[in-house]
């Protein structure tokens, strides 16, 4: 069932068994589970965790992935590629290695683990994300020392102020090839949805070599067409899952040290047990899930509609949820994180109302996070990372 919230829409989940009213216990809403995903809570200028959010009650946690490590895997993948490759990758012979960098969003953690991940990989780091400042790095293509340089690395907004802006990457792709033409030996972007828009752009070269980020599901058909060459997998079934199973835990009363652990890193009651590897930070009240390059020799086992056939419908007592996306037309969690939301709900007895933001307003979200007392849980995806506290005051 779809009803309308507002101008954003609100997707109704419904599963599991209702309990009755009489049985209902109350709980303040300070007192519910509060789980931050995908963005996590923190300074979008120093990155520093917002902890004072995280700590907002014992069963407020976040779920995502390890960034820092994910930028590493992206970085090993690029060059794992250009140990193998031909020397005419240098397309113009110049002995130097020339590639473009699509920025996600300078002020995210996200990004910024990735663009560092790239940049220490090829030697072009210099200790800052910051767009226009690198060095000359090297790295080797098939014996042989090349030279590295990031011709240009750039924010990918749009008109309207969102980031991560698949429309800024086609055009900025088109303008590339007309200011270095062939110096360009490779693209690099910080997420697959650039990675496609740059593709889109109709003075792309063909054949030239590109990596994103994320495994959305056109880009590992892309790599099956051999048009991208690679990207990587946060394995967001474990992301979404271990979202929804926190909460599962925090409503079934499960032992605050065991709320991390059941359904996640052990068997729980249900029989259910997320079968990809999740790490749990107590210092950041984090669960981490782990990341996989993916390139033409294994795409096939990342394409679409491959779920976690570990987790399985439970009995339990239908509990209510209100879960925010910051951007409702963002490439994975559109294509990727929803459909898994979707899913597993369901089979958690979760009843998910979701609100879809713009993904450049707060407000979008905050104007229809509203009812709370409604719900037994929250599930928080924040437009700016510094706005957890903003939707915490929601619920004193």
């Amino acid at each position: 069932m779809k009803k309308f919230i507002s101008s954003l829409v609100a997707i109704t989940l419904t599963a599991g068994v209702f309990t009755a009213c009489n049985d209902k216990k109350v709980v303040p809403n300070k007192d519910k589970p509060v789980i931050f995903f995908n963005r996590q809570p923190s300074d979008p200028k120093t990155g520093e965790i917002d902890m004072s959010s995280m700590n907002w009650n014992d069963q407020t946690f976040y779920v995502g992935f390890d960034a820092a490590s994910g930028g590493i895997v992206q970085g090993k993948l690029i060059t794992t590629f250009l140990a193998s490759a031909d020397p005419s990758i240098d397309r113009n012979g110049d002995g130097i290695i020339g590639y473009v960098l699509c920025i996600g969003d300078v002020g995210h953690n996200d990004s910024k683990a990735r663009t560092e991940g790239i940049r220490k990989a090829l030697g072009t780091w210099k200790g800052t994300t910051d767009p226009q400042t690198v060095k000359e790095g090297s790295v080797k293509v098939s014996g042989k020392e090349y030279k590295v340089r990031e011709l240009e690395g750039k924010p990918m907004t749009g008109a309207d102020g969102s980031t991560w802006n698949s429309t800024a990457a086609t055009e900025s792709m088109n303008k590339w090839v007309e200011q270095f033409g062939n110096e360009i030996d490779i693209v690099i972007s910080n997420n697959d949805g650039m990675a496609i828009g740059c593709l889109q752009a109709e003075k792309f070269p063909q054949g030239l070599p590109i990596f994103g980020y994320d495994a959305n599901s056109d880009a590992i058909e892309a790599i099956g067409a051999g048009k991208l060459t690679g990207t990587v997998s946060q394995n967001v079934d474990a992301q979404a899952t271990a979202t929804l199973q926190l909460i599962r835990n925090a409503l079934d009363g499960v032992a605050a040290d065991e709320i991390v652990k059941n359904g996640i890193q052990k068997t729980d009651k249900y029989g259910n047990k997320i079968t990809a590897p999740i790490d749990y930070i107590p210092a950041m009240k984090a669960l981490l899930a782990q990341n996989t390059g993916v390139n033409k020799d294994n795409w096939i086992y990342y394409t679409a509609g491959t779920r976690d056939v570990a987790i399985k419908h439970t009995n339990a007592p239908e509990k209510k949820v209100l879960l925010t996306l910051y951007n409702g037309a963002d490439d994975f969690l559109a294509s990727s994180y929803l459909p898994a939301l979707n899913y597993y709900a369901p089979l958690l007895g979760l009843n998910l109302t979701i609100v879809l933001g713009d993904g450049q307003n707060e407000s979008s979200c905050l104007n229809d996070f509203t009812n709370v007392d409604d719900y037994d849980a929250y599930a928080i995806n924040m437009i700016k990372t510094n706005s957890g506290r903003d939707y915490l005051q929601k619920l004193n």
